[in-house]
């Protein structure tokens, strides 16, 4: 496993940007896990990555928190998750949250730390937290895994 990388995000509008390099080096298969706490700007992360996945723009990309999954289509399908509110693993499997992980798609779930058992090993985690200053965030990267750590080393290559 590679070591963690940290960078500072400036701003919304950096932290998105973020989103919008890895997604553009993203392929059908990878899978993200996404924490943070609330407000720290996980959504705003994975609208860059809908970016980066050229989904159409006029898609409204929002946290899924109620509906579980939101799929947009794109250069590979996003599939986002949301597992604030999700209180089992029984109803995960309801939700067909199984058939998401395959080559058709990225994955990407908010909050993955409810339900770890669920994960590949195979992924790419991505922490969020508030920095010190208004609107400052700190992202720490950490690859498990081949593909993981390749996607990383691809995207520090690229980090502003």
């Amino acid at each position: 496993m590679s070591p963690e990388r940290s960078s500072l995000s400036r701003s919304p509008a950096h932290t998105r940007e973020l989103g919008r390099l890895l997604g553009e080096l993203l392929q059908g298969g990878d899978v993200l896990a996404l924490t943070g706490p609330l407000g720290a700007g996980k959504t705003c992360f994975v609208q860059g990555l809908a970016e980066g996945l050229r989904i159409d723009p006029r898609a409204p990309v929002t946290s899924p928190t109620f509906g579980i999954v939101a799929e947009y289509p794109g250069r590979v399908w996003l599939r986002h998750a949301d597992f604030y509110r999700v209180e089992s693993y029984a109803r995960l499997l309801d939700a067909g949250f199984d058939d998401l992980c395959d080559a058709s798609g990225v994955l990407v779930v908010e909050w993955p730390e409810r339900f770890p058992e669920v994960f590949p090993a195979e992924r790419l985690e991505i922490r969020i937290e508030p920095g010190s200053e208004p609107g400052e965030r700190l992202l720490r990267l950490a690859a498990r895994g081949e593909r993981a750590g390749k996607l990383k080393g691809e995207l520090e290559a690229r980090w502003p």
